[in-house]
């Protein structure tokens, strides 16, 4: 499936820059005919305005036909000496809020719009000039912008770029969900299937259990063989459970963490030192799902154990910061290096030469999911240890 979702992203992305480059192309073939046209119709607007202005000149009917029909490309006339004379297709409500306040006489050339204007055109395109022919001395110069139509020609390409890498940007994240749904589905089945295998071998210790009780009723051994079957029932009835929503219940937090260290303690050997800090705490309610719950905190203290290799020392501290309960899980073990901080919580990522690597990504699901806090690395250091935190809500 996962190699699936990168064909379908290479696809993508192959038609994507195929579309795009096809349109950039076509779009600069389109600018430059449009540009190339525009720059005919000026021409010819110059040419009728010169056949306007020419005194001998008694037919201007059609010339002024031509310059009235021109509405489209933003034109400004300058004389030999750089100075606005007329202009033509601008935003008439901008050229009237260029003029100076104390320009009276309104001088084109002290219009603070039409000055920006035509420095935009110089830099567009190449001026068209006119000269005089009974007097050479007059030099007209014709700047011009471009049209809408070839502005929006030219940032067409941008806009179908932008669309299409939305488009793929869901459609990636589509086909990402789908597969995270898929892989849920087909764990949340192995984990039923699982319980459903144990119920049966779960069922008969706890059967055989019952006799040794009666058998060995004052031997030490059997409560404890007791409560490890006890907890396999529970391991059983937690991997039942999973892909449905748990039902969340008021419990002391303090007892509920104290009861698994507790229990891992006595599982532990002689080499590791268990401390749990409640700053004088003894009860802090909290609404939890306590097989669940249980399960995170088994997981944290487990993977200490196996980061410290039976030797070193674990610290529980628990502390409230007003709606929030802070559960810190560290240990003196080899640590975590910082290119791995980031995927311990990934599935499948594990340092252990045994373990599927969904421990810690479980423990962070049913914290986050299910009890909507969070489950994060506070600090680790190579060497020196971890610390886990654990962000309830009261």
């Amino acid at each position: 499936m996962f190699r699936q979702l990168l064909n379908w992203r290479s696809l993508l992305a192959l038609i994507a820059i195929l579309i795009v480059s096809g349109t950039i192309l076509y779009s600069s073939y389109l600018a430059d005919k449009i540009e190339k046209d525009e720059r005919k119709k000026v021409e010819l607007w110059v040419e009728a305005v010169s056949s306007i202005n020419n005194p001998d000149n008694t037919e201007t009917g059609l010339a002024s036909m031509i310059t009235l029909q021109q509405k489209e490309i933003p034109i400004i006339e300058t004389t030999e000496k750089d100075s606005i004379t007329i202009w033509a297709n601008l935003d008439s409500a901008k050229v009237e809020r260029g003029w100076a306040k104390d320009d009276t006489l309104h001088d084109p050339n002290s219009n603070s719009y039409l000055r920006n204007r035509l420095n935009a055109f110089r830099s567009e395109n190449a001026a068209i000039e006119w000269i005089d022919p009974v007097n050479p001395a007059r030099k007209n110069k014709y700047y011009y912008g471009h049209s809408r139509l070839l502005d929006e020609v030219r940032y067409y390409p941008l806009i179908q770029l932008f669309i299409v890498s939305l488009f793929i940007a869901i459609t990636v994240m589509a086909l990402r969900s789908n597969y995270r749904s898929t892989q849920n589905q087909v764990w949340a089945g192995m984990a039923k299937e699982t319980a459903h295998q144990l119920g049966t071998p779960v069922s008969s210790l706890e059967g055989w259990m019952e006799i040794l009780k009666e058998t060995y009723s004052n031997e030490s051994f059997v409560p404890e063989m007791e409560k490890d079957v006890s907890r396999l029932r529970l391991v059983s009835d937690r991997f039942g459970k999973i892909g449905s929503t748990p039902q969340l219940e008021e419990k002391n937090i303090i007892e509920q963490v104290r009861n698994m260290v507790e229990y891992i303690r006595k599982r532990a050997g002689g080499k590791v030192s268990f401390a749990l800090e409640t700053h004088s705490l003894e009860h802090i309610p909290v609404k939890i799902s306590a097989p669940l719950f249980d399960w995170v905190i088994e997981n944290l203290l487990k993977n200490a154990l196996d980061a410290m290799e039976g030797k070193g020392a674990i610290r529980i501290d628990i502390q409230t910061a007003e709606k929030n309960v802070i559960i810190d899980v560290s240990d003196t073990g080899k640590g975590i290096s910082k290119q791995n901080i980031a995927r311990v919580f990934k599935p499948g990522f594990t340092t252990k030469k045994r373990g599927w690597g969904l421990g810690l990504s479980l423990s962070k699901r049913i914290i986050e999911q299910y009890h909507k806090g969070s489950l994060t690395v506070k600090q680790s250091e190579p060497g020196k240890g971890t610390t886990f935190r654990i962000v309830l809500k009261k």
